[in-house]
């Protein structure tokens, strides 16, 4: 027994698989104003449309918007497929519905991209379906420079700003043991384990330093001060303060470097 999975309310248990030839004299039927014909074309490729939505599982969106926005990419596909090339449609429509809702999911994302950079990544989308509609095939970076007469960097820094974005915890490897994440092969030369015990040594450091002495070092090395301007604002002479600075740092570098 098939488990009933709706989707849309529609039964994906029950959809209709078209064969090869089928599909060929729908597209020729509907390439000549059939809607008929070009409503089982939608309705036997829906599958098509489950398989791509698939590879964007696991994102937090809502498998029924993703289907439906897929959905409008197969219409496209069909409105778009030229009949006279010797092409499966399935060649061609995965490319159209993985690009529909890589749109939409471009268009709703959380990280916000210039606007000059959206319009010139919604050009590169434009010409790559324009290219794939013209030759069939998918299109060269140089190819879809050309089209958009911008250089090949420009393409491709359009298209990495609104590429999605990848978890540190997505799994990049597994040998059937455990697996290696992307964090995993992220060096951070600032954020490392020597860095954390330097920075918390030196706040245990100026911890035991006088109320003064702490004052002096914030208003000299944090506010910029000049050591009369401290002295000023304290109520002591320049020389007190010049005294308790070497006095603080001196007990800093001692706690940090011990002989």
């Amino acid at each position: 027994m098939q488990c009933k999975v709706e989707i849309c309310g529609v039964n994906t248990a029950r959809l209709k698989v078209l064969k090869s030839e089928e599909t060929k004299q729908l597209l020729i039927r509907a390439k000549a104003g059939d809607m008929q014909a070009r409503e089982e074309l939608i309705s036997g490729n829906l599958r098509l449309v489950l398989s791509v939505i698939q590879k964007f599982s696991g994102r937090g969106e809502n498998v029924d918007d993703l289907f439906q926005v897929g959905c409008i990419g197969l219409i496209k596909a069909i409105d778009n497929f030229d009949i006279t090339q010797d092409v499966k449609f399935s060649t061609y429509g995965v490319p159209m519905i993985s690009g529909e809702i890589r749109r939409y999911l471009r268009d709703n994302s959380v990280l916000r991209v210039s606007r000059s950079l959206r319009d010139t990544a919604y050009k590169v989308m434009q010409a790559k379906e324009q290219f794939l509609a013209e030759y069939q095939r998918e299109p060269e970076l140089e190819d879809v420079a050309k089209m958009l007469d911008i250089t090949p960097g420009d393409v491709v820094m359009a298209m990495d700003a609104i590429s999605d974005p990848v978890s540190l915890f997505e799994p990049v490897y597994n040998d059937g043991g455990e697996s290696v994440a992307v964090m995993d092969q992220i060096g951070d030369s600032k954020n490392t384990d020597a860095a954390w015990l330097e920075r918390i040594a030196l706040t245990e450091a100026v911890d035991k330093l006088g109320e003064r002495e702490k004052r002096i070092l914030s208003m000299r090395f944090f506010d910029g001060r000049t050591q009369m301007e401290v002295a000023a604002s304290i109520g002591i002479s320049q020389a007190q303060v010049s005294r308790l600075e070497k006095n603080a740092v001196s007990q800093i570098k001692k706690a940090l470097f011990p002989l």
